[in-house]
């Protein structure tokens, strides 16, 4: 299986680059940045009363207050002797807390696909994105509403609401094509998309024998109307051409589909929360051999729990893979901001595995403990 993605991006020193839409790029001059830095600054004011919504399906969302850094840490790690409050800087400010939920598996698969449309990338099926968005907004989707609030504000970030899941970002595919090129193996292994959105890089951890895989998006609506269409779609959709005058074997490649479907798990919300759900698990929780991110560390808000989340989740001789633009502009995060970061806790180490110059310079990381013992 082989990827193969292109990216042109031409550079200019009076400009930078907003995500707009479905692959859409929106080429702002510096004025106009200064009108969009002054809003972005009123949302992040703004982010700690956000409004709660009413969500259908029981769904029940909470805005609780943002707890003490230190309360939740895991107190059984062997490394949690080496966070202190004095690591606490600037940069460390919690998000407003979002509850998690898992989200269960419908029984009728056949729903999930409903009203999709189904989109072939090499070796992957995934929903059409845009498609979705058009729903929604024509049905007006109750609850969430990030649909609307997306466009309305002519971006895929809005703190606290709405965190880009409705989007296959670029560093996702710098990924994809990373596990091919460098072999990566996910037999046997448990693994973790964190801030799954699409879900594609859970989906060919699927693919490759994975053990068990957990995806975890900030949106509910994301969740529902798109990781999940997409890892059902990728378990359960047969070749028509091969199997069309073949039906036993169809039914045994959707039975295959169903049982490899099993052993997902989905959840949203936001990462301390959905550390403490996982944690708190009638059944003792296995941590996660490999956790795959993309595009988590635009925000350096964000930073601290990001970090936690590793430390009370990862094994200990596990990795995390994380593909992300070398600089945020207008949110001020980045590869080199977070490798300095992760370097002053001492925790993990992290190494440069790939870095690709095309367009706005993308970097592949590799975090590790570094006293796995």
């Amino acid at each position: 299986m082989t990827f193969q993605f292109n990216f042109t991006i031409e550079d200019h020193l009076e400009n930078e680059l907003t995500p707009l839409g479905d692959g859409a790029l929106m080429l702002h001059s510096s004025k106009e940045l200064s009108v969009l830095e002054s809003q972005k600054g009123e949302q992040r004011d703004r982010k700690c009363s956000i409004e709660q919504f009413d969500l259908p399906q029981d769904h029940s969302w909470e805005h609780k207050s943002v707890e003490n850094a230190a309360s939740s840490q895991d107190t059984d790690s062997p490394l949690s002797a080496t966070i202190s409050s004095s690591h606490l800087d600037a940069h460390e400010e919690q998000p407003c807390l979002r509850i998690a939920k898992e989200h269960a598996v419908p029984k009728d698969l056949k729903k999930v696909l409903e009203n999709k449309v189904i989109e072939t990338l090499p070796g992957l099926q995934h929903v059409n994105l845009l498609a979705v968005k058009t729903i929604l907004l024509k049905d007006n989707f109750p609850g969430e509403n990030i649909v609307s609030k997306s466009f309305s504000s002519h971006t895929d970030l809005i703190t606290g609401v709405y965190e880009g899941g409705l989007k296959i970002w670029e560093c996702t595919f710098d990924l994809l094509a990373y596990f091919t090129k460098a072999k990566v193996k996910f037999a046997g292994k448990k693994v973790l998309d964190l801030g799954c959105g699409s879900g594609l890089l859970g989906i060919i951890a699927l693919k490759g024998g994975a053990d068990e895989i957990h995806f975890q998006d900030y949106n509910s609506m994301v969740i529902d109307e798109v990781t999940l269409p997409n890892v059902v779609a990728n378990s359960t959709l047969e070749d028509e051409e091969n199997d069309v005058n073949e039906p036993d074997v169809k039914r045994c490649r959707e039975s295959k589909g169903v049982q490899e479907l099993y052993k997902c798990q989905f959840f949203s919300g936001e990462w301390s929360e959905f550390c403490k759900l996982v944690l708190s698990s009638e059944k003792p929780f296995v941590k996660y051999d490999l956790i795959l991110t993309s595009e988590t560390i635009y925000n350096p808000d964000y930073y601290n729990t990001l970090h936690q989340t590793f430390l009370r989740l990862l094994g200990k001789n596990g990795r995390v893979l994380l593909a992300s633009k070398a600089h945020y502009f207008g949110v001020g995060g980045g590869v080199h901001l977070f490798q300095k970061f992760v370097e002053e806790r001492g925790v993990f180490e992290t190494r440069t595995l790939q870095i690709i110059d095309e367009g706005l310079k993308r970097f592949i990381i590799e975090l590790t403990f570094k006293c796995p013992s």
